[in-house]
């Protein structure tokens, strides 16, 4: 089973990523496709260089993209920016990051993961095959975003991308594990959400009583696991 963790070795990219200009006080870096783990290593080290940039005020990574804001800048002043992140990341370093490694136990199907039997229909996979791919893989925190805590997974075998719902549903319950396009991810808290919904955990990704409110970070790996599997 071929899985995004499997590019970890690459150490080159094919083309070189993009900067682009949003705004007068925003640049974005998008790297040319498929998302990989290399690529997101590469985000994270020039986030790192970026970041000490006199011009920018923050730097915020996407998935395998980097947006830049900065303060207002004359057009020439502007330019040279983007020739400046031009030049950083003409040939980006990798950032390797040594993050913790969690297990999420999971509820699959059911009431639990209402989009479970019709999307291993569409794969053509059982409930269970879908279920033991899923579980299969380690995955790898590329970036925190969307809500407090939650966590974009890159690993996802190619066999599970699915789209997302053209009408997506107005609440989803926290603690729901899905699938997006090429991502497979959680979601903390109730919100309304387009994902494909495999199943439900019980384990909590934000919680304010703790020192570190969110449970994972960039960099750090899990596995999911099936505590039980329902039709």
């Amino acid at each position: 089973m071929a899985t995004q963790d499997a590019t970890v070795t690459e150490t080159t990219v094919s083309e070189p990523p993009q900067w682009q200009l949003c705004s007068e006080t925003n640049l974005v870096l998008f790297f040319p496709k498929p998302t990989t783990l290399a690529k997101q290593q590469q985000c994270w080290a020039l986030a790192d260089s970026v970041q000490q940039l006199p011009e920018v005020s923050e730097v915020v990574i996407g998935m395998n993209t980097l947006s830049v804001f900065i303060s207002p800048l004359t057009y020439k002043q502007l330019h040279n920016l983007q020739q400046t992140l031009t030049e950083l990341s003409a040939n980006p370093e990798q950032k390797q990051i040594q993050g913790k490694h969690v297990e999420i136990p999971v509820h699959y199907g059911g009431k639990y993961g209402p989009d479970l039997k019709s999307m291993a229909a569409e794969l053509g996979l059982s409930v269970e095959e879908v279920v033991e791919k899923h579980t299969a893989a380690t995955y790898t925190v590329y970036f925190i975003g969307f809500q407090p805590g939650f966590p974009y997974l890159g690993g996802l075998a190619e066999a599970l991308y699915f789209p997302r719902h053209t009408n997506p549903r107005t609440k989803v319950p926290a603690g729901s594990v899905g699938i997006g396009g090429e991502q497979t991810g959680i979601y903390p808290f109730a919100s309304p959400g387009g994902w494909q919904l495999l199943g439900q955990t019980e384990t909590k990704l934000f919680d304010l009583s703790k020192e570190t409110p969110t449970l994972l970070t960039a960099g750090d790996t899990l596995k999911f696991s099936a505590i039980d599997i329902y039709e």
